[in-house]
């Protein structure tokens, strides 16, 4: 009777063989994230210093799990882990649940040894037969994508068709590109977020994104009169094309840079060769939500796990908690050269 090997969890080595073997296996799962890849070890500690953990689990000597972890530490948002923060979805990958479990129960050992509050895991489509709390508030947004844009042209509503055109009626047009736009999207991006009141990331985050991954990362940015005021960046994986970090300014929103921004990445993502466009994480019922739905793009529900160091609730992280209003209120009026400096500082220890 042949036994079955045993499951050994370790921390990935950084050699060449060893993260080819690891991409080799995310590369075949259908619900991994481009965010899975061994690269981002690399991008992550260069865009925010922090060290992120991947876990891999092994039988004879092949790999049949993946776990990427991120510790999160600091004064003001607790001490957790988080699979991956940053982005929509980026869990545990596994061949089986025996090697799914074996992967949670070493992410466990690691919270409990740094007395973590928590752990989450982000996972697109769910995860059975597992002790962990759950939740599933948020969607992923995605458009299969026809031939050619011509084709997904004729898709669109009228409706959506003339608000398409009605950015270039006003003189406003795009650009897409590499690095060299990254501060004209930057100043559109950290403008914005300042208005929502969200901490913003340091340029130097997402020129990371652009320095480790030039060949699946793009910037788009809409001018209008020779001044930014609307950007994307998108990274593309495998088929799909997404765009994880989109802004405008509010002010040029009457013209409809949005419309433009995503329209042009639309063609973009066709001409690429991409078959999907991930228009990224929403709440059904929400304005977000009602905007990518009318570019025909279908909902895949999103499910985050959590385990949990004490009984009690769910951890609320997020620009909803009641108990983060007034700060969210304060930041808004603060001069943009000031959220510019302390954003990044803030912004790396949320999720």
């Amino acid at each position: 009777m042949t036994s079955t090997p045993p499951i050994v969890v370790d921390e990935l080595p950084r050699t060449p063989d060893a993260e080819a073997a690891w991409d080799a296996f995310v590369g075949a799962q259908p619900t991994a994230s481009v965010y899975h890849r061994a690269i981002y070890r690399r991008i992550i500690g260069d865009a925010t210093g922090h060290e992120v953990q991947l876990l891999r689990a092994t039988a004879a000597g092949r790999t049949v799990g993946v776990l990427p972890l991120v510790h999160l530490r600091s004064a003001l948002f607790g001490n957790y882990f988080v699979g991956l923060p940053y982005f929509n979805h980026c869990g545990v990958l596994a061949a089986d649940d025996t090697a799914r479990d074996a992967l949670l129960e070493a992410a466990t050992d690691r919270a409990r040894w740094v007395n973590a509050t928590h752990i989450e895991l982000r996972q697109l489509g769910p995860v059975e037969g597992h002790p962990w709390q759950g939740r599933s508030t948020k969607v992923e947004m995605f458009l299969d994508l026809p031939g050619s844009p011509g084709a997904l042209w004729q898709q669109f509503r009228p409706k959506l068709r003339a608000q398409i055109r009605r950015p270039t009626k006003a003189g406003l047009y795009a650009r897409i590109g590499d690095v060299t736009l990254l501060d004209d999207f930057y100043s559109v991006f950290s403008r914005n977020m300042r208005d929502l009141g969200t901490p913003v990331y340091a340029p130097g985050f997402f020129r990371a994104f652009l320095r480790h991954q030039p060949e699946r990362t793009r910037i788009c940015v809409v001018y209008r009169s020779g001044q930014p005021v609307g950007g994307g960046i998108v990274v593309g994986d495998r088929d799909v094309l997404e765009i994880p970090w989109a802004s405008t300014i509010r002010e040029a929103n009457p013209d409809s840079p949005n419309m433009l921004l995503y329209w042009k990445l639309l063609e973009y993502a066709i001409e690429a060769g991409y078959r999907r466009f991930d228009f990224g994480r929403s709440t059904p019922g929400e304005g977000t939500f009602a905007f990518k739905r009318q570019w025909g793009a279908e909902p895949v529900p999103l499910h985050w796990y959590y385990w949990l160091r004490d009984a009690g609730p769910l951890p609320e992280l997020n620009p909803k908690n009641p108990k983060y209003q007034l700060a969210i209120r304060a930041w808004q009026h603060l001069p943009l050269p000031v959220t510019r400096l302390l954003g990044p500082h803030l912004v790396k220890n949320l999720p």
